[in-house]
């Protein structure tokens, strides 16, 4: 079974992990949820990572604020690291950045919505497993008969 696990900088992310989670059990994917900071227990993260990375598995970082989990996440892995940070009105949003500029050999992708952050994880997982795909083609395609059904609906008034 294709896994996905969700590392937290603290259980303050949990509520945005779950939402990431509730997408990911559509598809079918067992999810791993852990809390290890990268600030400050740098040494249990790693060990985490390297626990799982024995695995076919995509890793999720949720933290918020200065987000060192997501970069320092995939620099210890050859796994795929999705970052999606929690959304914060505080400095009117501008954590995101800590996200978005990696250094040099350090790629975490961003995602900042926690349901695609899930999509994104299944088409990962999708690759080398053919349930997983066939549920990513259904969900896209439920997406689309939404919005023609819609358009109708529109249209007719």
């Amino acid at each position: 079974m294709s896994k996905v696990v969700i590392i937290m900088g603290s259980k303050a992310d949990l509520d945005w992990s779950k939402k990431i989670s509730s997408t990911l059990e559509k598809f079918d994917i067992q999810v791993i949820m852990r809390i290890a900071s990268a600030h400050k227990v740098p040494l249990k993260c790693l060990e985490l990572i390297k626990e799982y990375e024995k695995e076919n598995v995509v890793f999720i970082t949720v933290a918020g604020r200065s987000n060192a989990l997501s970069g320092f996440s995939d620099a210890q892995t050859h796994c795929p690291v999705i970052a999606c940070p929690p959304y914060s009105d505080k400095f009117a949003g501008n954590d995101i950045y800590s996200s978005i500029r990696m250094p040099s050999g350090v790629a975490p992708m961003l995602v900042s919505e926690p349901d695609n952050a899930a999509l994104a994880a299944a088409k990962i997982l999708a690759l080398t497993d053919e349930k997983v795909r066939e549920k990513v083609i259904n969900y896209q395609n439920k997406m689309k008969e939404t919005l023609i059904n819609d358009d109708k609906e529109v249209q007719n008034g």
